[in-house]
């Protein structure tokens, strides 16, 4: 698993997205990697200052991964209502909605005013 942390203000706590490689992947592979600029930045984590690659999200920035997020969650949420048919099984569910599951997460990560930075790594 991999990681997409967002941080609020200096020294307060960070909040983490695991993701599997395969999401990383696409993510990477997609307009998610375009928006904002990673930035050598210090942050004070857990009483020690650290070095890290940000990209802050300041309005336009927020708008534009909001913007990102809403497109390809619709796109997930119609793919998956197509894979899923009538009756799906518990684990066809689960399997089914997990990106979408992610995507979601994300975007509440972004829609949240009180982080101001994300790692992208």
């Amino acid at each position: 698993m991999l990681n997409i942390v967002f941080y609020p203000a200096n020294g307060e706590l960070s909040y983490s997205v695991d993701v599997s490689e395969e999401i990383y992947q696409w993510l990477a592979k997609s307009e998610f990697s375009k928006i904002g600029k990673s930035v050598l930045r210090k942050m004070e984590i857990d009483g020690e200052t650290e070095k890290l690659f940000l990209v802050k999200l300041g309005k336009d920035t927020r708008k534009k991964f909001k913007n990102f997020f809403r497109d390809v969650i619709t796109q997930e949420s119609d793919q998956v209502l197509t894979q899923l048919g009538d009756s799906p099984s518990k684990q066809e569910y689960q399997q089914a909605t997990y990106r979408l599951k992610i995507l979601q997460e994300l975007r509440k990560c972004i829609e949240n005013q009180d982080y101001l930075y994300l790692q992208r790594c």
